[in-house]
């Protein structure tokens, strides 16, 4: 077994290709996330039962990002950097995992278990429009999915290791097991226990998530065990460091069950479709800027510990011009062939074209601000990396009050306002269709993200470029490329709807797969002609064979 984890586990010093590599391994979990998805929609389709579903993850959610994150990746790193030796696991480092796996695990059940008992009262306030039976189902599911964020917590706590390591591969596994676990519940468990086989599908997949990092910690050097000797000071220190950060993490939570309450008033089936949409953005959000930004963040932390303030800008705008790179033509992308997407994903069984056009319809809004979440998830790491939580703290408390409110007010507006709600819906072809006050609540949302994006990128020019422009370039020429992206694709979806039609699957996978395709070579002639850097860069890292990069460990000195 040992074998097997040191051949998972191989280090990756460049950020670049661990990028790349993260990448690739977030594009598998997000095939799987996308089958998940379409099981979900085949066999079960939006309905109060899948909007249950989906809503009984709101409170786990909250207990993780809650508790799990005061023991994250971005506070624990710098604390065991200090207490290693050259790189090699030391007693002090071993004693100081143990005193946080101790608390943590500790906290998790106590809170759990609190948890547990006031779910009845907790429940009218996340779905306030479900009925008194859908009510009852959801506190069930909710019980079930509570073992989630115990699980994932230790996983989380875990992973820390493999990502201080730079063993990328063997961290980019969970979320991989994590979806086939689900999958699991949808196809085998449900048909035997009903929707809490799916709830049983979530703690199936949780469990195999935290299995795979506890080896791994394990091949690192790192054995947990429970510590009776705790040194209370220091795991305050952790805490305190990490509550800023914990708490921008909640009120992002908190505005989504925001979102879910509002949804639960809303026509039956629309918490399904808000994360159907939802689930089918975050695919280039996981495989581009979550990618990049877990794969910089431990060498921006090594920068900033080494005072190399150069090579932190540096990497910084690498990473965030690579995920502007990819990000914008993704928007475009979507927005174009939006309905191709959704009835290839989830085009089957109980999923309905109507079903069809309102999910597009949320995807086209989501996408919008696809760049921003990848922005926001990298730039927030430049400010944890320095030890700085405060300013993250403060413009998601903000933004995630933004987009409760804006929440409120677009529904209000669209019920009200008949000319906003024609011109929307004629604008994205469902005028025809009831439920589209759905619409709103991506837009409350990408509008705050937008927003939140862009207060975190003026800070970090302010804190840390020292006013220099550290994207423009790339976003204009990515820009200007996408739009010739989105032209190419559009035109090409009316040439050929002809030849393929729109009724088989066949056909409309080939329709938006040829348009998209002939979108793209587009947008990559004109980032050719543009002598776009990271085009050239990424043609570098393709040629480059990144499995067999040889790693230098860093210096005594350095460390």
């Amino acid at each position: 077994m040992n074998k097997i984890l040191r051949i998972l586990g191989k280090e990756y010093g460049n950020v670049n290709q661990a990028a790349l590599l993260l990448g690739i391994f977030a594009f598998l979990s997000q095939i799987l996330a996308l089958f998940r998805d379409r099981f979900m929609a085949h066999f079960i389709g939006p309905s109060p039962t899948l909007d249950a579903y989906y809503a009984a993850f709101r409170v786990p959610d909250l207990i993780f990002i809650s508790i799990a994150s005061l023991a994250s990746i971005t506070v624990l790193i710098p604390f065991l950097v200090e207490k290693m030796d050259d790189g090699k696991v030391t007693p002090k480092a071993q004693k100081f995992l143990n005193e946080v796996f101790t608390i943590f695990f500790l906290t998790m059940i106590l809170v759990s278990f609190v948890v547990f008992l006031l779910l009845p009262i907790l429940i009218p306030f996340i779905a306030p429009g479900f009925t008194p039976v859908m009510q009852g189902k959801l506190i069930v599911l909710s019980r079930i999915m509570l073992l989630s964020p115990i699980l994932m917590g230790l996983s989380n706590l875990f992973g820390t290791v493999t990502q201080l390591f730079r063993k990328f591969f063997i961290y980019s596994l969970s979320p991989i097991l994590y979806n086939i676990g689900i999958i699991i519940g949808v196809v085998f468990i449900y048909p035997i226990f009903g929707v809490y086989g799916l709830a049983i599908g979530v703690a199936l997949g949780a469990l195999m998530h935290f299995t795979v990092q506890i080896l791994a910690s394990y091949s690192c050097g790192f054995v947990p065990k429970f510590s009776i000797s705790v040194n209370f000071k220091e795991i305050k220190k952790v805490a305190m460091i990490s509550l800023p950060r914990t708490l921008g993490l909640s009120f992002n939570n908190i505005a989504l069950i925001s979102i879910i309450a509002f949804a639960s008033f809303l026509k039956s089936g629309s918490i399904s479709i808000y994360n159907f949409a939802d689930n089918l953005q975050s695919v280039p959000l996981n495989i581009i800027g979550i990618s990049y930004a877990v794969a910089a963040f431990p060498t921006l932390t090594k920068s900033i510990s080494l005072g190399k303030m150069d090579d932190f800008r540096k990497h910084l705008k690498s990473a965030a011009r690579a995920i502007t790179f990819w990000s914008i033509p993704v928007i475009f992308l979507f927005i174009v062939v939006r309905a191709q997407i959704v009835r290839v994903i989830l085009g089957s069984g109980s999923f309905s074209w109507d079903n069809t056009r309102l999910v597009a319809a949320c995807l086209a809004i989501f996408s919008v601000s696809i760049l921003a979440q990848g922005i926001t998830t990298l730039l927030s790491r430049a400010y944890y990396a320095n030890g700085d939580t405060k300013r993250p703290l403060i413009v998601n408390f903000s933004c995630s009050i933004l987009i409760v409110i804006l929440s409120y007010i677009f529904i209000h507006f669209f019920e009200t306002m008949p000319m906003l709600r024609y011109f929307i819906e004629s604008m994205l072809k469902v005028n025809d269709i009831p439920g589209t006050e759905v619409l709103m609540l991506p837009l409350a949302y990408s509008a705050g993200t937008i927003l939140n994006a862009v207060l975190h990128w003026y800070f970090v020019r302010k804190d840390f470029m020292h006013g220099e422009s550290f994207i423009t370039t790339t976003f204009f020429q990515s820009l200007g490329a996408s739009f010739f992206l989105g032209l190419v694709a559009y035109l090409s979806l009316n040439i050929l709807a002809p030849f393929f039609g729109t009724t088989t699957f066949l056909g409309v996978f080939l329709q938006g797969f040829l348009s998209g395709l002939l979108g793209i070579a587009a947008a990559i002639l004109i980032l050719h002609l543009l002598k776009n850097q990271e085009l050239k860069d990424v043609l570098k890292t393709l040629k480059t064979k990144f499995w067999d990069v040889k790693v230098i460990a860093p210096s005594q000195e350095e460390l």
